[in-house]
């Protein structure tokens, strides 16, 4: 039987609940403690996923960027960085980003169309694996759980959090809230329309109301339930 990770999703949103503004660069919205909480997040992770549309705007590196704490993983025996993994319907992936040519193994999840191109692409770089016609998240979850992966963190983008969600997938919700108000139109919400579970009426579970510096941490437990995080 394949033990599927705990996911818990992670994100920083602007006060009217946007993910970044429409500029090219991408828009800071936490603080310097609060990177330090998200690496110490990390750092607990056995893998770290991103959608590919997240990879192709922000370019990210996903480390672990303390020393103490890579060290302290691999005193554990633990790889100094988690897993690092994306999806992607389309196979639209850049073999020159920075996600593929700095620490910890990497993976693509991806469907029966795209596979080919993904392998193409990257597939010197990283494994590649289809979740069959669609994307199947559930298949995918389980992939992760045949690979160990029990702590899972996902930093998005929206698309990412709000099929999990929708789909009942997510184990726990964290995000900050920055003094910002975007207003704009074309920025990238923070979750997108979609049939959550029970409806709007349906109340998450408040773990936790943290303020950080200038920004406030939110934890929910999406289903209902207070999580037994491993």
């Amino acid at each position: 039987m394949v033990i599927r990770p705990y996911v818990l999703l992670s994100a920083a949103v602007s006060v009217d609940g946007r993910l970044d503004d429409t500029a090219r660069d991408r828009l800071v919205l936490s603080n310097e403690l609060d990177l330090d909480r998200v690496d110490q997040e990390r750092a607990a992770a056995d893998a770290v996923l991103v959608g590919a549309n997240t990879l192709r705007k922000d370019d990210p590196r996903l480390l672990v960027r303390s020393a103490e704490r890579r060290a302290r993983r691999i005193a554990e025996g633990r790889p100094e960085h988690p897993l690092k993994v994306t999806v992607t319907g389309t196979a639209e992936l850049d073999a020159g980003a920075r996600f593929w040519h700095c620490g910890g193994d990497k993976l693509v999840l991806t469907v029966d169309a795209a596979e080919h191109e993904a392998r193409r692409t990257v597939g010197a770089l990283a494994d590649v694996v289809s979740t069959g016609p669609a994307l199947d998240w559930g298949r995918a979850l389980d992939e992760l759980g045949r690979r160990g992966v029990r702590r899972l963190l996902v930093e998005g983008g929206g698309i990412v959090h709000t099929q999990l969600l929708a789909l009942d997938l997510a184990d726990e919700l964290q995000f900050v809230v920055a003094p910002l108000l975007i207003g704009q139109g074309g920025a990238p919400p923070f979750l997108g329309p979609a049939a959550y579970p029970d409806g709007p009426r349906a109340r998450m579970e408040l773990l936790e109301a943290r303020p950080i510096g200038d920004v406030v941490l939110l934890r929910y437990a999406p289903k209902y339930r207070c999580p037994q995080a491993p």
